[in-house]
This record gives C-alpha cells, sequence and structure tokens, in this order.
C-alpha cells in the first residue's frame, strides 16, 4: 500500500474519531490496514467500547488461505449474541464498517510462547468451540460467501457438509493451485532450493482420501496468540475472523495446536476440552480424531513451510537496502518452519542456516522489485 493510501485511511479514521487526534496506528497486521480511535459518543459502538477500530483491506496480497466469507464485518454483525467475546461490529455507512477495540495483551511473545493457558483461558476457549460448533451453517447463508479467490471449480468445489476428505483436499488444492503454482514464477526456485516440492502436496492429498466423516461447523480458521486478547480482567478475546469458514471442525482444532507451539501435555489437554466442547454441541464433530487429527496437522506443517518461505522473501524483498541485515533472524525463522515439516517435505536434513541465507540472497539476486502500490 502506498504511503498516500495509508495516510488516506489514517484521514478517515481521525474523521470518525472523537477529536481527530488521537489515532493509533497502522495496527500490525497482514491482511488490514487498521487504526485504534477514541469513539465519539454519538457512536452505536461507544456503549460498550472506549475506542473503535478501522480496518481496510490491503490491496494486491497474496493470500494463503481460502476464504469463505466475503465480509468478515458481516460475519462478526451475524455473531453478536451467540458467540462470546469477540469485537462488537457496526455497520456506521453504506458498506463502512467500525469494530470496538478490544483493550487488553496479547497472548503473544516471548517464554509465554510455550506457556500452558490458565484453567480460566482453557474454559473460555472450550466456549468458544461450543459456540462455534452449535451455529449451523446454513444460518450463516444470507452472508455473502466466496467459494475460491479465482471462482474456479476445479480448484476448490464445495463438499458435503460432513466430508472432511473432501474438504481437506480442497485446501490442498487451494495450496497448490493458488498458493505454490500462482507465485511459481517468482518464488519457485527458492521454494525449490529449500527443498519444497509441490510432491509434498500430492502426497497429502492422498492421506486426505482416508478421513473419516465430521458434520461441517463454523470455524475461526486462525486461532494464535496474536489473535487472543487478554482484557483488563483477566477474560480472552477472540479477534481477526477473516479467515473464518465452514467446513470440518478437526481444522480448528488442528490450525490452533499448529499455531500455539503447545507442549505436548497442554496439547493433550486443549484437545480434550475441544472433543467435550463439540461434543456437547454437536454429536459427532470428534469422530475419527486420533486418525485424522494427525492428518490435518501434516497438511498445516506444510502449509505454513510455503506461506513462510514466501512471506519471508516478500518481508526481505520490500527492506530494500536493510535486506542484508534482516536475513539472518528470517533465515531462522523459516529454518524452524522447515525443520517441523521435515519429514512431510521429504527432506533427509534440515537446510543449514547458512544455506538458508544463501538462498534467500541469491533469490534477491534476481527477484524484480515490488510494484510501488503492492503491499508485500
Amino acid at each position: 500500500m502506498t504511503v498516500d493510501a495509508a495516510s488516506e485511511i489514517r484521514r478517515r479514521a481521525a474523521a470518525l474519531s472523537s477529536d481527530g487526534q488521537d489515532v493509533e496506528g497502522p495496527l500490525e497486521g497482514y491482511h488490514h490496514e487498521a487504526y485504534a480511535f477514541r469513539l465519539p459518543v454519538e457512536n452505536p459502538l461507544a456503549a460498550h467500547s472506549l475506542r473503535g477500530k478501522l480496518r481496510v483491506p490491503r490491496p494486491g496480497l497474496l493470500w494463503f488461505d481460502r476464504r469463505c466469507f466475503a465480509s468478515e464485518d458481516r460475519l462478526l454483525i451475524a455473531l453478536q449474541g451467540r458467540v462470546s467475546r469477540i469485537p462488537e461490529t457496526a455497520e456506521i455507512a453504506d458498506g463502512v464498517f467500525l469494530q470496538g477495540f478490544i483493550e487488553g495483551r496479547t497472548l503473544e511473545g516471548g517464554a509465554s510462547c510455550q506457556r500452558s493457558l490458565g484453567a480460566r483461558h482453557v474454559t473460555q476457549l472450550g466456549r468458544l468451540f461450543r459456540e462455534l460448533t452449535a451455529i449451523k451453517p446454513d444460518e450463516l447463508d444470507d452472508i455473502a460467501r466466496v467459494p475460491t479467490l479465482t471462482g474456479s471449480s476445479s480448484v476448490d468445489s464445495d463438499s458435503a457438509d460432513d466430508d472432511s476428505a473432501g474438504f481437506l483436499r480442497g485446501l490442498i488444492r487451494f495450496t497448490e493451485h493458488e498458493v505454490y503454482r500462482r507465485n511459481a514464477g517468482v518464488f519457485g526456485t527458492l521454494l525449490s532450493t529449500l527443498g519444497v516440492h509441490e510432491q509434498a502436496l500430492a502426497e497429502l492429498s492422498e492421506s486426505a482420501s482416508g478421513l473419516g466423516r465430521r458434520p461441517f461447523t463454523l470455524l475461526h480458521g486462525d486461532l494464535h496468540r496474536k489473535n487472543l486478547i487478554v482484557d483488563s480482567s483477566g477474560d480472552l478475546w477472540f479477534i481477526d475472523w477473516e479467515l473464518a469458514m465452514i467446513g470440518d471442525p478437526l481444522y480448528d482444532l488442528a490450525t490452533h495446536l499448529h499455531l500455539m507451539h503447545y507442549t505436548k501435555r497442554e496439547e493433550q489437554r486443549i484437545c480434550e476440552v475441544w472433543r467435550e466442547a463439540v461434543e456437547y454441541a454437536k454429536p459427532g464433530c470428534s469422530a475419527h480424531m486420533g486418525h485424522d487429527l494427525p492428518v490435518l496437522m501434516a497438511y498445516k506443517r506444510v502449509q505454513s513451510v510455503i506461506t513462510d518461505v514466501i512471506r519471508t522473501a516478500e518481508e526481505i524483498r520490500a527492506a530494500s537496502e536493510a535486506a542484508e541485515r534482516l536475513l539472518p533472524d528470517a533465515a531462522r525463522k523459516v529454518r524452524r518452519v522447515l525443520a517441523a515439516a521435515q519429514e512431510q517435505l521429504g527432506l533427509t536434513s534440515v537446510p543449514s542456516l547458512h544455506r538458508v541465507i544463501a538462498a534467500y540472497a541469491d533469490w534477491l539476486k534476481s527477484s524484480p522489485r515490488p510494484h510501488p502500490e503492492q503491499h508485500p
């Protein structure tokens, strides 16, 4: 996004604020340009929120995940009163939405990445899973849904409402066609050099055929520490719903476990909380869990490698003169995800840190500079 575009969004946030001055941002986030600001008393969100948040989608982004709902804001409005501790959302003008800003801290950072959740937060997480499972998918049919980014049914056709194998194959096809192949012209050599090949996705697709059936539910799709906010009362809130979808409920658990980096003991604890929650709301949602969860998590590991390799390349390229300084830390991050997916990628050994740095350095030399209006 250009400086002018970002400034325009900031000006819009200032115009909506109580005094036109107290605007915080841009807030961290890949998919949106976002600003928080104090709400005027007449704003419909002011009764429950001190500040509001204006979020505008960034143009020119690469999408690494399937999208189901065209509007995160309309989904949040539909979920008000049905899902606890999510941002209150209002349409303040035609097509202009504001969310209540959740004051607090994220669970991300430092030693907390390996720390167990407290009993209170585990209970609230379980309640979220239960509430999501209780919503019938057809109750959200009046919200515009997008089956694919391209509209190509050959890439991603709708599955039956309990076809977990078809659901996972659709995710794999999206990663194969819309992420790997679509970007192979720019990032293909880098991916190949690091040992990331399409064959891994083909093998995952074969594994997906063995999944059992589970009734589909609403999924958050991105429950990681940055999207979990602890407020001043110690309650856990759930934000950033742009990757929400209708699908296999076990996928939400797999995504959460993959992103949270729990200890094995904590992982088992969360699995049991999830199982009890979804079975209470809709019996059968945890069927075949023991066999199918490892298959879903294998996909998440491969998807994360492809995503992180490409996004890291974009970030380094955008850094321009600072790219060389960023390379060591970026390479360590990429090496960690390669190590996590070593088995799925068929790597006999994980590339050394030096080799990862060299791969990015070589890619930078041959990579075209991004268009000035393209956000990294």
